[in-house]
């Protein structure tokens, strides 16, 4: 006990642990150099917890150290694209497709900008080049269905009608 306050001293007083988002903040304030932050799986923890602005300003960090990282560039085209910036989303899906013409995810994202866009017809050409290097996994699978599914119903409603 404090003798002037009677009151006990704060080393008495339990702390609670720290998580580790408020130890990577503290880090990068004051630029712990022992334990670097992984800005890139921080970004997609916080694309994870639905935390778009903070995904896009961690991978935007990440894209640092490696400006021309597909996979980096993607992730931020993610969370650009939740948070209705659609336009930059597309111009760096677009970055991504400059440095690997194929990546699937990069086409899919795509797709789907440009049917909201009205563009139907890239959207089909960007669906098709998904589904021609679709991933494998159980994770992809719902996304190769989707874009198959879509790819039928824009390709069903661009034929002319039997009716006239």
């Amino acid at each position: 006990m404090h003798p002037v306050t009677g009151r006990p001293y704060l080393e008495n007083i339990p702390v609670p642990p720290a998580s580790d988002a408020s130890m990577s903040f503290w880090k990068k304030l004051i630029g712990d150099q022992t334990d670097e932050v992984d800005f890139y799986e921080e970004g997609l923890e916080m694309l994870n917890a639905g935390k778009y602005h903070e995904a896009l300003t961690s991978l935007r960090l990440a894209l640092r150290d490696t400006p021309s990282d597909a996979a980096v560039l993607q992730q931020i085209a993610i969370a650009q694209t939740r948070i209705g910036m659609t336009d930059e989303a597309a111009r760096t899906y677009r970055k991504v497709l400059s440095i690997d013409a194929e990546s699937p995810g990069a086409h899919y994202g795509l797709a789907f900008l440009m049917m909201h866009e009205g563009r139907s017809d890239q959207a089909v050409q960007h669906l098709r080049s998904f589904l021609a290097k679709a991933p494998d996994g159980p994770e992809a699978e719902r996304h190769v269905e989707h874009a198959q599914k879509t790819l039928s119903e824009l390709e069903a409603s661009a034929s002319p009608s039997a009716d006239g």
